[in-house]
């Protein structure tokens, strides 16, 4: 495996998006974790390598600017300049001057773009992403819904130490007790959990049955979600500290919601408008009637239609629609005349009655 470029460590290309890099990360991780290479010394550096490129690549920011810094060949090995006072940081970047970020060096570069590498900091917890659906009412109108999510806590049987009843603990080799483990590419260096004792900095001789030695168990947990109203299919919202919790002090991470509506079998949606069919017989519509709407708030207007009435026609109850921003939107009532499929005997004669009096003269 490449140990330099980032994205040849995942093994993905510049253009990678979002979900292939996340598919790469995992798989490598699942292939070179201690866990699973005991006899293989070669598969915790791997591994390391692999975490901190995903770090920088999975983070819009840090990505952005990890490319722009690899555009200016701060990643390649430096090549002495074949000309002029400034010097070059190779690759495609010749004629670059470092000076030209105001003296900082490459080390301080890196420290303003990822952060600086000695300080000692728990990554927060995992953030979770999860698909709901909601009614076709709470999507309009808002509400809370709740949701139940998967979620690793701290194992009840260890208490999170990893270890079995009984077991010594013994200061990890690989962190030297500090829980973490510090790596980095060119002038920068990243801490990271360790993952030989996963952040402990102590190894047990025995793992926990419950946990199998990883101090953490899958739970539930049900937490309530605000709609907005006017919600459409693939609204998403951020939900701060909902996520997966942290280790030790480090903050839980955050929850993304995106959003399903349900279809309503009543109501359909144009924008802030909201349409309906309400059926009516043939003599309502020839003589005229009034007929009872439901809105979409749960409350029903009285509407009166007109004799004549033609089938499709559609009747506007203005601000009886979906708020938003301020806007508010129309319910619009489309007629639907339905006919009998059989008629009685004196039914039959009194249409026929009707047909002979509505015939049109040549």
């Amino acid at each position: 495996m490449a140990a330099g470029d980032f994205y040849q460590v995942l093994g993905v290309a510049e253009t990678a998006t979002p979900a292939e890099i996340k598919k790469a990360y995992r798989r490598l991780a699942k292939q070179y974790h201690p866990d699973a290479n005991p006899n293989n010394p070669g598969a915790s550096e791997t591994f390391k390598q692999v975490s901190e490129a995903h770090t920088v690549l999975s983070d819009p920011e840090k990505r952005k600017k990890y490319d722009q810094m690899r555009r200016l060949g701060a990643f390649e090995p430096r090549r002495q300049p074949t000309g002029g006072a400034g010097r070059t940081a190779g690759g495609g970047a010749e004629g670059f001057d470092i000076n030209d970020f105001g003296g900082m060096g490459l080390g301080d570069i890196f420290s303003s773009i990822f952060g600086r590498g000695a300080k000692r900091e728990e990554p927060r917890g995992e953030s979770l992403e999860t698909i709901i659906e909601i009614p076709f009412r709470t999507a309009a109108l808002g509400g809370k819904v709740p949701v139940t999510l998967t979620v690793t806590e701290g194992c009840p049987g260890c208490g999170g130490t990893g270890a079995a009843p009984g077991a010594t603990l013994s200061t990890c080799t690989e962190c030297s007790g500090r829980g973490t483990v510090s790596f980095g590419q060119g002038g920068f260096a990243v801490n990271r959990p360790c993952p030989l004792c996963r952040g402990r900095g102590k190894v047990s001789s025995e793992k926990c049955a419950t946990c199998a030695g990883a101090g953490e168990v899958r739970g539930e947990r049900q937490v309530m979600i605000t709609v907005p109203p006017a919600t459409d299919t693939g609204t998403k919202v951020r939900l701060k500290g909902q996520g997966a919790p942290g280790r030790g002090s480090a903050p839980a991470g955050d929850l993304l919601v995106t959003f399903q509506v349900q279809p309503d079998r009543f109501f359909q949606r144009d924008g802030l408008d909201i349409h309906c069919q309400v059926p009516i017989n043939l003599a309502q519509a020839l003589l005229g009637t009034k007929i009872s709407v439901r809105m979409v708030d749960g409350k029903k207007v009285v509407l009166k239609v007109p004799a004549g009435t033609q089938p499709g026609r559609k009747f506007r109850i203005k601000g009886a629609g979906i708020t938003k921003g301020g806007q508010k939107g129309d319910q619009l009532v489309e007629i639907e005349v339905q006919l009998l499929e059989k008629l009685s005997p004196e039914q039959e004669e009194l249409v026929k009655q009707l047909a002979d009096s509505a015939k049109l003269p040549h």
